[in-house]
Protein backbone atom coordinates (compact mmCIF):
# COMPACT_ATOMS: atom_id res chain seq x y z
CA UNK A 1 0.00 0.00 0.00
CA UNK A 2 1.35 3.10 -1.14
CA UNK A 3 0.44 6.95 0.01
CA UNK A 4 1.04 10.19 -0.64
CA UNK A 5 2.53 12.93 2.07
CA UNK A 6 2.82 16.26 2.30
CA UNK A 7 5.98 18.23 3.81
CA UNK A 8 6.47 21.56 4.25
CA UNK A 9 9.79 23.12 2.93
CA UNK A 10 10.75 27.28 3.41
CA UNK A 11 7.12 27.95 3.82
CA UNK A 12 5.07 25.80 1.02
CA UNK A 13 3.87 22.58 0.41
CA UNK A 14 4.58 19.90 -1.92
CA UNK A 15 3.46 16.20 -2.48
CA UNK A 16 5.91 14.07 -2.72
CA UNK A 17 5.92 11.26 -4.64
CA UNK A 18 3.99 7.94 -3.36
CA UNK A 19 6.08 6.08 -1.29
CA UNK A 20 5.58 2.94 1.28
CA UNK A 21 4.78 3.63 4.74
CA UNK A 22 7.07 1.88 7.21
CA UNK A 23 5.40 0.22 10.08
CA UNK A 24 4.34 2.96 13.08
CA UNK A 25 7.06 4.03 15.42
CA UNK A 26 6.39 2.87 18.50
CA UNK A 27 7.96 4.09 22.36
CA UNK A 28 7.89 0.69 24.77
CA UNK A 29 5.17 -2.19 24.69
CA UNK A 30 2.02 -2.33 26.37
CA UNK A 31 1.21 -5.53 28.09
CA UNK A 32 -2.20 -7.26 28.43
CA UNK A 33 -3.98 -4.84 27.12
CA UNK A 34 -7.51 -3.91 27.22
CA UNK A 35 -8.03 -3.93 23.35
CA UNK A 36 -6.10 -4.64 20.41
CA UNK A 37 -6.45 -3.64 16.60
CA UNK A 38 -4.02 -6.38 14.89
CA UNK A 39 -3.42 -5.84 11.23
CA UNK A 40 -6.89 -3.52 10.71
CA UNK A 41 -8.12 -2.69 7.33
CA UNK A 42 -11.02 -0.42 7.14
CA UNK A 43 -12.99 0.91 4.08
CA UNK A 44 -16.36 1.96 3.13
CA UNK A 45 -16.06 1.01 -0.84
CA UNK A 46 -13.04 0.35 -3.20
CA UNK A 47 -10.30 2.42 -0.89
CA UNK A 48 -9.43 1.94 2.19
CA UNK A 49 -10.22 4.43 4.96
CA UNK A 50 -7.16 3.04 6.96
CA UNK A 51 -4.91 0.33 6.43
CA UNK A 52 -2.61 -2.20 8.68
CA UNK A 53 -3.25 -0.57 12.18
CA UNK A 54 -1.48 -2.39 14.78
CA UNK A 55 -2.55 -0.36 17.89
CA UNK A 56 -2.75 -1.87 21.50
CA UNK A 57 -4.60 -0.13 24.07
CA UNK A 58 -3.69 0.08 27.88
CA UNK A 59 -5.63 -1.21 30.49
CA UNK A 60 -6.67 1.56 33.27
CA UNK A 61 -5.12 4.11 31.02
CA UNK A 62 -6.21 6.96 28.88
CA UNK A 63 -5.08 6.67 24.92
CA UNK A 64 -5.76 9.83 23.08
CA UNK A 65 -5.99 9.30 19.24
CA UNK A 66 -4.71 12.30 17.39
CA UNK A 67 -3.87 13.60 13.97
CA UNK A 68 -5.36 15.92 11.24
CA UNK A 69 -9.21 15.96 10.04
CA UNK A 70 -9.20 12.92 7.69
CA UNK A 71 -7.00 10.94 9.09
CA UNK A 72 -8.76 8.12 10.13
CA UNK A 73 -9.30 8.73 14.11
CA UNK A 74 -13.09 8.47 14.33
CA UNK A 75 -13.32 5.02 11.75
CA UNK A 76 -10.71 3.60 14.05
CA UNK A 77 -12.42 4.64 17.49
CA UNK A 78 -16.01 3.71 16.05
CA UNK A 79 -14.37 0.47 15.19
CA UNK A 80 -13.44 -0.77 18.61
CA UNK A 81 -17.39 -1.24 19.23
CA UNK A 82 -18.87 -1.65 15.98
CA UNK A 83 -20.83 1.63 15.49
CA UNK A 84 -19.62 1.28 11.41
CA UNK A 85 -21.35 -2.23 11.33
CA UNK A 86 -24.56 -0.78 9.29
CA UNK A 87 -22.73 2.18 7.25
CA UNK A 88 -23.02 1.81 3.70
CA UNK A 89 -20.08 -0.40 1.68
CA UNK A 90 -18.32 -0.54 5.03
CA UNK A 91 -15.86 -3.58 5.12
CA UNK A 92 -12.76 -4.84 7.35
CA UNK A 93 -10.34 -7.21 7.50
CA UNK A 94 -7.90 -8.14 10.48
CA UNK A 95 -9.35 -8.05 14.15
CA UNK A 96 -10.29 -6.04 16.71
CA UNK A 97 -9.89 -7.81 20.12
CA UNK A 98 -11.06 -7.25 23.60
CA UNK A 99 -8.87 -9.09 26.12
CA UNK A 100 -7.89 -11.55 23.67
CA UNK A 101 -11.46 -11.75 21.55
CA UNK A 102 -11.92 -11.02 18.47
CA UNK A 103 -15.16 -8.58 18.65
CA UNK A 104 -15.87 -9.33 14.84
CA UNK A 105 -15.76 -12.70 15.11
CA UNK A 106 -18.51 -15.28 14.09
CA UNK A 107 -21.78 -15.35 16.24
CA UNK A 108 -20.39 -12.35 18.59
CA UNK A 109 -23.82 -10.12 19.44
CA UNK A 110 -22.90 -6.42 18.55
CA UNK A 111 -25.21 -5.33 21.40
CA UNK A 112 -22.81 -6.83 23.63
CA UNK A 113 -19.96 -5.18 22.14
CA UNK A 114 -21.55 -1.85 22.99
CA UNK A 115 -22.25 -2.71 26.65
CA UNK A 116 -18.85 -3.60 27.34
CA UNK A 117 -17.47 -1.35 24.75
CA UNK A 118 -19.73 2.28 25.42
CA UNK A 119 -19.03 5.15 24.00
CA UNK A 120 -19.59 9.23 24.60
CA UNK A 121 -20.03 11.40 20.96
CA UNK A 122 -18.28 14.91 20.64
CA UNK A 123 -22.15 16.40 21.57
CA UNK A 124 -24.18 16.06 24.17
CA UNK A 125 -27.10 13.22 23.30
CA UNK A 126 -29.42 12.38 25.71
CA UNK A 127 -32.43 10.92 25.46
CA UNK A 128 -36.02 12.30 25.27
CA UNK A 129 -36.54 10.88 28.19
CA UNK A 130 -36.20 12.08 31.78
CA UNK A 131 -32.63 12.51 33.67
CA UNK A 132 -33.16 9.81 35.70
CA UNK A 133 -34.39 7.09 32.78
CA UNK A 134 -30.93 8.44 30.63
CA UNK A 135 -28.80 7.27 33.32
CA UNK A 136 -30.84 3.85 33.30
CA UNK A 137 -31.38 3.42 30.00
CA UNK A 138 -28.53 0.95 29.33
CA UNK A 139 -29.02 -0.57 32.93
CA UNK A 140 -32.74 -1.43 31.58
CA UNK A 141 -31.76 -2.62 27.72
CA UNK A 142 -28.89 -5.06 29.48
CA UNK A 143 -31.26 -6.48 32.21
CA UNK A 144 -28.06 -5.78 34.49
CA UNK A 145 -29.52 -4.82 38.23
CA UNK A 146 -32.90 -5.70 39.75
CA UNK A 147 -35.93 -2.39 39.17
CA UNK A 148 -35.16 -2.32 42.95
CA UNK A 149 -31.84 -1.16 42.53
CA UNK A 150 -32.28 1.88 40.01
CA UNK A 151 -32.67 4.71 42.13
CA UNK A 152 -29.49 3.83 43.71
CA UNK A 153 -27.79 3.54 40.55
CA UNK A 154 -28.95 6.76 39.21
CA UNK A 155 -27.58 8.26 42.34
CA UNK A 156 -24.11 6.92 42.34
CA UNK A 157 -23.36 7.26 38.75
CA UNK A 158 -25.00 10.80 38.67
CA UNK A 159 -22.95 11.77 42.22
CA UNK A 160 -19.86 10.21 40.12
CA UNK A 161 -19.89 12.56 37.45
CA UNK A 162 -20.85 15.24 39.76
CA UNK A 163 -24.32 15.85 39.05
CA UNK A 164 -26.33 14.59 42.18
CA UNK A 165 -26.42 17.51 43.74
CA UNK A 166 -27.20 19.80 40.61
CA UNK A 167 -30.19 16.95 39.86
CA UNK A 168 -31.31 15.41 43.21
CA UNK A 169 -35.06 17.27 43.09
CA UNK A 170 -35.20 17.46 39.30
CA UNK A 171 -34.77 13.63 38.19
CA UNK A 172 -38.09 13.24 36.69
CA UNK A 173 -37.27 16.57 34.30
CA UNK A 174 -36.22 16.65 30.77
CA UNK A 175 -32.70 16.57 29.98
CA UNK A 176 -32.72 19.00 28.03
CA UNK A 177 -33.47 21.98 30.16
CA UNK A 178 -29.54 21.33 31.66
CA UNK A 179 -26.31 22.95 30.31
CA UNK A 180 -24.58 21.58 27.69
CA UNK A 181 -21.42 20.73 30.29
CA UNK A 182 -24.36 18.86 32.29
CA UNK A 183 -26.08 17.15 29.29
CA UNK A 184 -22.32 15.55 28.53
CA UNK A 185 -21.54 14.70 32.38
CA UNK A 186 -25.25 13.09 32.03
CA UNK A 187 -23.96 11.05 29.27
CA UNK A 188 -21.12 9.79 30.57
CA UNK A 189 -23.37 8.58 33.61
CA UNK A 190 -25.44 6.84 31.16
CA UNK A 191 -22.44 5.45 29.62
CA UNK A 192 -20.62 4.30 32.96
CA UNK A 193 -24.30 2.72 34.38
CA UNK A 194 -23.57 -0.50 33.21
CA UNK A 195 -19.82 -1.00 34.02
CA UNK A 196 -18.12 -0.67 30.94
CA UNK A 197 -14.56 -2.42 30.16
CA UNK A 198 -13.72 0.27 27.85
CA UNK A 199 -14.99 3.27 26.95
CA UNK A 200 -14.65 5.52 23.40
CA UNK A 201 -15.02 9.36 23.72
CA UNK A 202 -14.92 11.12 20.20
CA UNK A 203 -13.97 14.80 21.22
CA UNK A 204 -16.18 14.52 24.26
CA UNK A 205 -15.21 18.39 25.29
CA UNK A 206 -15.04 19.95 21.23
CA UNK A 207 -18.56 21.96 22.33
CA UNK A 208 -18.15 22.80 25.68
CA UNK A 209 -16.90 25.98 28.01
CA UNK A 210 -13.78 25.63 29.54
CA UNK A 211 -15.33 25.03 32.90
CA UNK A 212 -16.89 22.23 31.52
CA UNK A 213 -13.97 20.94 29.77
CA UNK A 214 -12.10 21.20 32.86
CA UNK A 215 -14.27 19.28 35.20
CA UNK A 216 -14.69 16.07 32.28
CA UNK A 217 -11.82 16.05 31.89
CA UNK A 218 -11.08 15.57 35.79
CA UNK A 219 -13.64 13.04 35.63
CA UNK A 220 -11.76 10.69 33.01
CA UNK A 221 -8.27 11.01 34.71
CA UNK A 222 -10.15 9.75 38.15
CA UNK A 223 -12.01 6.72 36.21
CA UNK A 224 -8.90 5.36 34.22
CA UNK A 225 -8.53 2.99 37.14
CA UNK A 226 -12.07 1.29 36.64
CA UNK A 227 -12.46 1.82 32.76
CA UNK A 228 -9.69 1.88 29.81
CA UNK A 229 -10.54 4.66 27.82
CA UNK A 230 -9.65 5.69 24.19
CA UNK A 231 -9.77 9.44 23.36
CA UNK A 232 -10.54 11.28 19.61
CA UNK A 233 -9.05 14.78 20.50
CA UNK A 234 -7.77 17.89 17.90
CA UNK A 235 -6.82 19.65 21.29
CA UNK A 236 -2.99 18.81 21.51
CA UNK A 237 -3.01 20.39 25.16
CA UNK A 238 -5.56 17.73 25.92
CA UNK A 239 -4.36 15.02 24.93
CA UNK A 240 -1.02 16.12 26.71
CA UNK A 241 -3.00 16.81 30.09
CA UNK A 242 -5.03 13.74 30.23
CA UNK A 243 -3.87 10.88 28.07
CA UNK A 244 -1.10 8.30 29.67
CA UNK A 245 -0.73 7.44 25.40
CA UNK A 246 -0.92 9.15 22.49
CA UNK A 247 -1.64 7.63 19.27
CA UNK A 248 -1.04 9.91 15.66
CA UNK A 249 -3.00 9.01 13.03
CA UNK A 250 -1.86 10.55 9.33
CA UNK A 251 -3.44 10.09 5.98
CA UNK A 252 -5.41 6.41 7.10
CA UNK A 253 -2.00 4.96 8.81
CA UNK A 254 -0.84 5.00 12.60
CA UNK A 255 2.56 6.71 12.24
CA UNK A 256 3.57 6.50 15.81
CA UNK A 257 2.42 5.66 19.27
CA UNK A 258 3.67 5.66 22.79
CA UNK A 259 3.78 7.31 26.05
CA UNK A 260 2.14 10.94 25.89
CA UNK A 261 5.22 12.61 27.62
CA UNK A 262 7.92 10.59 25.18
CA UNK A 263 5.72 11.22 21.92
CA UNK A 264 5.68 14.88 22.62
CA UNK A 265 8.81 15.72 23.64
CA UNK A 266 10.48 13.10 21.45
CA UNK A 267 9.02 12.43 18.27
CA UNK A 268 10.67 9.47 16.19
CA UNK A 269 8.70 10.16 12.72
CA UNK A 270 9.00 13.24 11.12
CA UNK A 271 5.41 14.22 10.42
CA UNK A 272 4.74 13.44 14.13
CA UNK A 273 6.96 16.53 14.82
CA UNK A 274 5.35 18.69 12.17
CA UNK A 275 2.15 18.02 13.44
CA UNK A 276 2.77 18.63 17.11
CA UNK A 277 4.75 21.77 16.11
CA UNK A 278 1.53 22.90 14.45
CA UNK A 279 3.32 22.81 10.85
CA UNK A 280 0.35 21.01 9.28
CA UNK A 281 -3.36 20.02 10.23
Amino acid sequence: MVCHVTVTESGSSRILPSREWAPAATHGEVADPAMQAATLTIGFGAQPVLSSIELPLACQSITALVGPSGSGKTTFLRSLNRMNDKVRHFRLSGRVELYGHDIYGRGVDPLVVRKRVGMVFQRPNPFPMSIRDNVLAGVKVHKVAPRSSYHDLAETHLAEVGLWSAVADRLSDSPYRLSGGQQQLLCLARALAVSPDVLLLDEPTSSLDPVSTEAVEALLVRMKERVSMVIVTHNLAQARRIADRTAFFYEGRLVETGPTEALFESPKRNETARYLNGQFG
